[in-house]
């Protein structure tokens, strides 16, 4: 239907083929299917950090060493996925379209919540699939333009939407991820010391996680890692990037446990200083 805003049920409506969620989810998976892990995200002062690992694995087997699990939703938001790569990537793949749509169609963006409302509809249309075996985690993240401020948001495989307060962590290393981000986070952290955060609990979580990896410093794999403020997305690359991975692993060679967080103060108002504490 001509005008209508929402992307996925037009394509629903007249190629149906075109959706992942339409493959035969019949009976059991009889296949290893690549799955990603693992995903952080936290808030800091003017906006919100999320970071992923670059790991990929089938089974007991690594089948990427560099797989990209972060990406734009948007100008003000970004998805990172978990969970089953292809579904995911592709609902990913949708989701942006959608939002393009959406905004073309009626002049002007959805907002933060609209955006994760959405992301939860398209979710609970792979649960055929995802009762098989091949599911797909999402974790989002932005700026709200109308609070001013960062905001995540977290599902299931059934579609439920649930907003996270300061951090969270999805994947198989995630358990390990939020149990550093607990000890390391405090509110309104600046953009540096919440990235190092990041980079701090993604190496936790590879340490006790075989499915995620670290900063891989020999093949200069490092985790994907984008901020998003007021001015918009971008992403953290290249020698910035590098310096804080190198300053993590460092730390690590001298405490291999990592940081941590000093009792009886405000905690980390900089990772470094619960590194040297």
């Amino acid at each position: 239907m001509v005008g209508e805003s929402s992307f996925a049920e037009v394509l629903a409506r007249h190629r149906p083929d075109l959706l992942a969620h339409t493959a035969d989810a019949s009976g059991p998976a009889a296949f290893e299917a690549p799955h990603g892990t693992t995903i952080v995200a936290v808030t800091c002062a003017g906006g919100v950090v999320m970071a992923g690992d670059r790991r990929a694995t089938m089974g007991n087997l690594i089948a990427q060493r560099a797989i990209e699990k972060v990406f734009p939703a948007d100008e003000h938001a970004c998805v990172g996925i978990a969970g089953s790569a292809g579904i995911a990537i592709e609902l990913v793949r949708l989701f942006q379209v959608e939002l393009e749509h959406y905004e073309k169609i009626e002049g002007s963006s959805l907002s933060l919540d609209g955006k994760a409302n959405r992301l939860a509809s398209l979710l609970r249309s792979n649960l055929g699939l995802a009762l098989q075996g091949l599911a797909a985690v999402p974790l989002l993240a932005g700026y709200d333009v109308a609070r001013q401020r960062g905001r995540i948001f977290s599902y299931d495989v059934t579609g439920g939407r649930y907003e996270e307060h300061e951090y969270h962590s999805v994947g198989s290393g995630s358990l390990f991820a939020k149990g550093a981000l607990k000890k390391l986070y405090t509110p309104d952290l600046p953009e540096a010391a919440a990235i190092e955060v990041c980079i701090e609990a993604l190496y936790d979580a590879a340490d006790d996680d075989s499915a995620t990896g670290g900063p891989d410093l020999a093949r200069r794999i490092y985790p994907v890692v984008v901020v998003v403020d007021a001015a918009g997305f971008r992403r953290i690359e290249g020698d910035p990037l590098e310096a804080v991975c190198r300053g993590v692993v460092e730390r690590r060679m001298q405490r291999p446990d990592g940081p941590r967080a000093p009792l009886g103060s405000s905690a980390a108002g900089s990772s470094t200083e619960a590194g040297e504490a």
